[in-house]
């Protein structure tokens, strides 16, 4: 099983190996060319040195004196080999360098853009820990090998004309090479099997520790809140401790394998020796010969560990490139169309879901197979606004994902302007729609590049627009920098109600047709929330924000109230729909979870002293509670 799991290792490992090539030809051949010269400049100075030793060194001693000439001339020929040498090393590591960061960069890219392509399900099942891995250290151990591979291919092609140099010096001392050199790739094959283990469990706990570091840090409030520090910090040290064991481990057989490795080519120069004194007393072959073949064992040690290094890392690249591939190759992307609406002076969008149903993928559904939507149809009027009310867990932030198309229905249609959104450009559908989400995210940049996000025509006009309609333009006008100030990761620097109100301003910035605000505004004083509902009712005369079709997932009966109409739903399903007013004189479940809101809020209110907008706490952390 063992020698199974070796081999197919080994054959897995070149097949990593043959894609760089087929990736990166000419690099690749650049940095081989170098390697070979180095190692034809080995075979050479070799030769040379024998030359110098046996025709030049030995004579001048027995005559007692140096010719200039033939001292200049030998001294020319080792300068000569030496430039090609520096020459040779300077090729090789310039082109596996630039191979294979090109190949580390290439294969970021791709990874990160399948995750972009990717839906949330496939997101869903996987940590964030476990994809920054796949983007980061995976992608570094996949292509790890690239940096001495030109030099290992360099090393058997230098093998072969050294076995070639043997042989046409003298048979004994070419069966001597013949019994050394296998051993060494039979050391590095035995070298690689038992690495193999070791490296793939080391890249899987790289994996989790990175995993576990980012759930602790990104959960720093509820770690500090719930007074979990010492079980987070033991947490993290028991798997960064088996981290440290399985690199441990991989050290310990390094420091096994590498002076074995070292000390073959030099058992090899004493055999060499030996056999050599023996031939040399026969008269079979010269001191020249002797001094040229003992050299060229003793400068072979280095080179022939390129082949060792190559094998050593194949197990660590394997596990890499297979944890690459998993996100290459899987599944469950959502291809666009080709279709494009004509937004120009467009006016708002038309929303309708027709007889939509939708199951999450068998690995999330509670119970497996359960279906969260079922016979889903209302219209969002152009130019309206509509609000999906119902109980928690009832399908209404599906509707929303579902809305702008971050999920495809299992069956039915989601269309805008009466056209499937399956069937329409990425370009278009980010163009003609928008979601705020309730959970805001801001990227550590300044306000200005949070809202504008490098959009053709965003500028500085529109942003105050946007900021205005999103009644977030008096909290920005009294930063210390204004648009220009740094709000920090995550938006740390601001309140809740400050960066929800930021991330209503960026959606209203890129001038969307339909607006989904999936309770967007949970953390505005209600007396604001109802102020930014009413402006994008009107935001007609708003200059650079035109006029939007809304649908609001809401819970506050003011917010509710503003509503052209009401969507009432219940596990999954659409059971009621009119006014406010009509629901309230119509629908007890409707009339009962609205009082809930409605209580809760009272009594959250009541028991609150604080005001929307709270500076942070020095820790990083803030309390903030909303009259």
């Amino acid at each position: 099983m063992a020698s199974k799991t070796s081999r197919d290792v080994l054959s897995r490992g070149l097949g990593v190996l043959r894609q760089a090539i087929r990736e990166q030809p000419r690099i690749f051949t650049v940095a081989v060319i170098g390697s070979v010269l180095f190692g034809g400049m080995i075979i050479v100075s070799a030769r040379v040195v024998g030359s110098v030793i046996g025709e030049v060194a030995l004579p001048a001693i027995e005559r007692g004196e140096v010719g200039a000439g033939t001292l200049a001339l030998a001294a020319a020929a080792l300068f000569g080999i030496s430039v090609l040498r520096v020459a040779g090393i300077f090729g090789r590591r310039i082109g596996a360098g630039y191979m294979q960061y090109r190949l580390q960069a290439s294969y970021r890219r791709r990874v990160t853009r399948r995750y972009l392509e990717l839906p949330l399900s496939w997101h869903h099942r996987n940590s964030t820990g476990t994809l920054l891995s796949n983007a980061n250290s995976d992608v570094e151990a996949a292509w790890y090998p690239i940096a001495p591979l030109p030099f290992a291919v360099g090393t058997l092609v230098m093998l072969v004309g050294a076995i070639v140099s043997l042989f046409a010096t003298d048979w004994a001392l070419a069966l001597v090479g013949l019994a050394v050199f296998p051993a060494l790739f039979a050391l590095n094959v035995v070298y690689s099997r038992r690495m193999a283990p070791r490296q793939a469990r080391a890249q899987r706990l790289r994996a989790e520790v990175s995993g576990i570091a980012h759930e602790s840090f990104d959960g720093a409030l509820v770690v500090k809140t719930m007074g979990r520090e010492a079980q987070e910090t033991a947490r993290f040290a028991g798997r960064a401790g088996e981290l440290r064991d399985s690199l441990i481990a991989v050290g310990r057989l390094r420091g096994i394998f590498d002076p074995l490795l070292e000390t073959l080519p030099s058992l090899g120069t004493l055999a060499v020796l030996v056999v050599g004194a023996f031939r040399l007393r026969q008269g079979a072959i010269s001191v020249t010969e002797l001094v040229s073949v003992a050299f060229l064992f003793t400068v072979l040690a280095f080179p022939v560990r390129a082949i060792g290094w190559v094998l050593a890392e194949l197990p660590r690249s394997v596990a890499g490139w297979d944890r690459v591939r998993r996100v290459l190759d899987a599944t469950g992307e959502m291809p666009y169309g080709q279709r494009v609406l004509d937004s120009a002076d467009a006016g708002p969008a038309t929303l309708t879901f027709s007889d939509v149903h939708y199951s999450y993928p068998p690995a999330e559904a509670h119970p497996p197979g359960a279906q969260v939507l079922g016979e889903v149809g209302f219209t969002v009027p152009s130019g309206r606004t509509v609000a999906l009310v119902g109980p928690t867990g009832a399908g209404k932030s599906t509707i929303a994902s579902l809305a702008v198309r971050l999920v495809d229905p299992d069956s039915g249609t989601v269309s805008l302007d009466g056209v499937d959104v399956r069937e329409l450009t990425s370009a278009s559908l980010a163009g003609t729609m928008a979601l705020v989400a309730q959970v805001p995210f801001i990227f550590d940049d300044t306000v200005r590049a949070n809202i504008a996000l490098d959009r053709p025509g965003v500028d500085d006009e529109v942003v105050w627009a946007a900021l205005r309609l999103a009644e977030a333009d008096g909290f920005v006008a009294a930063l210390p920098d204004g648009l220009d100030t740094m709000v920090g990761e995550r938006g740390t620097s601001l309140s809740g109600g400050q960066r929800q109100r930021l991330t209503l301003a960026r959606a209203l910035a890129g001038r969307p047709r339909l607006l989904v605000l999936d309770d967007a505004t949970s953390a505005v004083d209600p007396r604001v929330e109802a102020a930014i509902l009413a402006g994008l009712r009107s935001s007609t005369a708003e200059a650079g924000v035109p006029a939007a079709s809304i649908l609001v997932v809401a819970y506050r009966r003011a917010t509710i109230a503003l509503a052209d109409e009401v969507i009432y739903v219940e596990q999954g399903r659409v059971v009621a729909r009119g006014t406010h007013s009509e629901l309230l004189a119509t629908v007890p479940g409707y009339v009962d979870l609205v009082t809930a809101y409605e209580q809760a809020e009272v009594e959250r209110a009541q028991e609150s002293s604080y005001g929307d907008d709270v500076a942070p706490l020095p820790s990083g952390l803030e309390i903030e509670v909303d009259r």
